[in-house]
């Protein structure tokens, strides 16, 4: 599919979308809502916080949906040393994705070789488990040259995915953000758009732009 072209129909935008649930308030029955959506609209994934990655996953068994939780989320400003735990847990718990946030602190403290520990811990931690990283930029508290130094940090630690944000600090969805991104990396690192979503055009916007996944907490409005 080239997607350069407005040719992404229904069915081709449901291989986009992560169905993501992540306010400190929601609760179980919200969880199994977001898992049996998931599941009818045969979605690629879903994103919820960590406390209920064993709940979503007794809610996804049998299905092809790939389920994924949040690390360091929503600050990024948690040690590697907790970011790891965090993420033993998620990996004991069933999952099969990891979104995780950068230090932002120690980026704009110029602390670049914490930066690039912090990365490729949790890069090498993710392969030996056979799991998908996505690296969170938050790219709206960063400028261009800290952009594309984190970007090469994401290339030499072998990443999944860089994510644009999480969706709490500034949107990070436009497309040029995502342009820029997928102008700057190789091929074989995806793109993953999250935050402000609101409708099936700004996820048109995104995909021709380069991204190959869509965090979105309204997706049945994109696909309607």
């Amino acid at each position: 599919m080239n997607l350069n072209e407005n040719s992404v129909d229904e069915n081709d935008l449901k291989n986009y979308v992560d169905h993501s649930l992540l306010r400190p308030d929601c609760s179980e029955e919200e969880i199994r809502i977001l898992c049996v959506e998931a599941k009818e609209n045969k979605l690629t994934s879903v994103c919820v916080p960590p406390y209920f990655v064993q709940q979503a996953s007794r809610f996804l068994e049998e299905s092809s949906v790939k389920l994924s939780t949040v690390i360091g989320f929503p600050m990024g400003y948690s040690t590697t040393y907790a970011k790891v735990e965090e993420m033993k847990r998620a990996f004991i718990d069933g999952i099969d994705e990891i979104d995780a946030v950068i230090n932002i602190c120690a980026v704009k403290n110029g602390d670049w070789n914490y930066v690039k520990n912090d990365i490729e811990t949790m890069a090498s931690m993710t392969r030996m488990k056979a799991k998908k990283i996505k690296i969170i930029f938050e790219v709206d508290l960063l400028n261009e040259d800290e952009a594309k130094k984190i970007c090469d940090i994401c290339i030499e630690s072998e990443v999944d995915y860089v994510q644009t944000s999480t969706g709490v600090n500034g949107n990070g969805n436009q497309p040029g953000i995502v342009k820029f991104l997928r102008d700057y990396l190789p091929k074989n690192i995806k793109i993953k758009a999250a935050g402000g979503i609101e409708n099936r055009e700004d996820a048109m916007k995104l995909i021709e732009a380069g991204a190959d996944r869509l965090g979105c907490f309204n997706s049945m409005a994109l696909l309607s």
